[in-house]
């Protein structure tokens, strides 16, 4: 039997679940017990109780069940959901939208589909909370399966492998605000005129550009500078670093970076990030003569962001290791190169604790903009926003309400992108920095 497209029915038919994802359901045994990804995860001794998660429509009958038992045995059914620890419930009609074979923002994960600043009604998580919270990453991989099992296997974007890296990497050490004294880890390629930083996202590292770092085109456009912030990746805690205590702020992060480039003897680079990094890009759009900026380029930035914070990504109940990477993950174009979205996966569990969760302190609220934004000067610091049209954190929508903002300043809403773009697809997104970087070059006066 082909596969069906959920597209196909109405709202009505997707009341109950196991109905409306028959197709899927029929052939689930099969797509969990030969699931790598799958397999991998219940492969564990530490499995040491049953746990049983459940997928349902709100107001509807039967769940979707799956059962995870220790010894890695995964069995599945259909039934009411009283039976599960836990319960992902949605509206029929988001779970339509949802499992279509090309979902949009925000219904490519159940993270978005929650909500963040794009608020949904009647989607939660039903039942035992912390069992959610330590097995969400196996509910995620469910989801998707029931999605390849309902409209075949995703169809992902195709990228050339390169077989010479033009990256180097060293140490220097800047004395940072707040964080204290560090050893700070950079990596640098490219020979043209335009000096460029590359700032990486929350609770992640520099390694999220090397496909940027490593094109040709930009390695002859500009000579590029990416490092890790104090206590990420490969740069070593400041002096204030007490495990568990990160946190991040305009003053630590400006300071940062203004010190990174006068420790580098930078001429009036671009400073270009994303998430954390893109707001960062605004701050230091405001304090350029400080920091010694000549434009800046916020990918997935604004002025402002608040949401409501959880706090199992500083739970010592919950494996960070994997409650933190399963979060941001659908945030990214699902269409994105597999190893790709998986390097931003390892990434964000790779780092140590409390990291991810002190930089959203300055991400979600921390930061605030909205008085400030009108005192850029465009003429001494170009500002460029950039922000992909999958990311249902920080939308295209708020990206180009700031901008709006700012007298002379440019926006773009990058298709096929999410989150990450320069991570999730360079080949797409390099079009659009370049872009950026000569509108930058032009506009930006001696």
């Amino acid at each position: 039997m082909p596969p069906t497209n959920a597209t196909n029915g109405t709202a009505h038919s997707w009341e109950s679940l196991p109905q409306a994802m028959s197709q899927a359901v029929s052939s689930l045994d099969k797509l969990l017990n030969n699931d790598k990804q799958w397999q991998a995860f219940v492969d564990t001794k530490a499995i040491i109780e049953p746990v049983t998660m459940g997928v349902q429509a709100t107001g509807g009958g039967d769940a979707i069940l799956v059962k995870v038992e220790p010894g890695a045995k995964t069995t599945n059914s259909t039934g009411p959901s009283s039976d599960a620890d836990f319960v992902l419930r949605a509206q029929p009609e988001q779970w339509q939208k949802f499992f279509d074979a090309a979902p949009v923002a925000p219904y490519t994960s159940f993270v978005g589909l929650q909500g963040m600043n794009i608020k949904q009604e009647g989607v939660g998580i039903h039942g035992n909370q912390v069992k959610f919270a330590q097995y969400g990453h196996l509910a995620t991989r469910l989801l998707e399966l029931l999605r390849e099992g309902q409209n075949g296997p995703l169809k992902e974007d195709t990228q050339p492998e390169i077989d010479e890296d033009h990256i180097t990497g060293k140490y220097i050490y800047i004395d940072a605000p707040v964080w204290g004294r560090t050893k700070i880890f950079y990596e640098k390629s490219g020979t043209g005129t335009q000096e460029i930083v590359f700032l990486h996202t929350a609770g992640s590292d520099s390694r999220q550009y090397h496909g940027v770092m490593n094109d040709q085109r930009m390695r002859d456009a500009c000579t590029m500078i990416a490092f890790d912030l104090p206590a990420h990746g490969r740069s070593f805690p400041g002096s204030n670093h007490i495990p568990g205590n990160h946190t991040n702020n305009e003053e630590a992060y400006v300071g940062t970076i203004r010190e990174m480039v006068k420790a580098l003897k930078l001429n009036k680079p671009i400073i270009c990030g994303a998430s954390m990094a893109g707001q960062v890009c605004v701050a230091v759009a405001i304090r350029a003569d400080e920091v010694g900026a000549g434009g800046t380029i916020p990918l997935q930035g604004c002025d402002y962001l608040t949401m409501d914070r959880q706090f199992n990504d500083k739970s010592p109940v919950c494996n960070q290791a994997l409650y933190n990477p399963d979060w941001i993950y659908g945030m990214m174009a699902p269409q994105s190169p597999l190893v790709n979205k998986q390097l931003i996966w390892h990434m964000y569990s790779g780092q140590a604790y409390g990291i991810f969760h002190g930089d959203l302190d300055f991400y979600f609220g921390g930061f605030d903009a909205r008085d400030r934004v009108k005192s850029i000067d465009v003429k001494k610091c170009p500002i460029y926003f950039l922000t992909g049209e999958y990311d249902w954190s920080t939308t295209p929508e708020m990206s180009n309400a700031t901008a709006k903002k700012i007298q002379g300043a440019n926006f773009k809403s990058m298709k096929g992108l999410g989150h990450f773009p320069a991570t999730e697809d360079p080949n797409k997104f390099i079009p659009y920095l370049l872009d950026a970087i000569d509108w930058i070059k032009s506009t930006r006066q001696p």
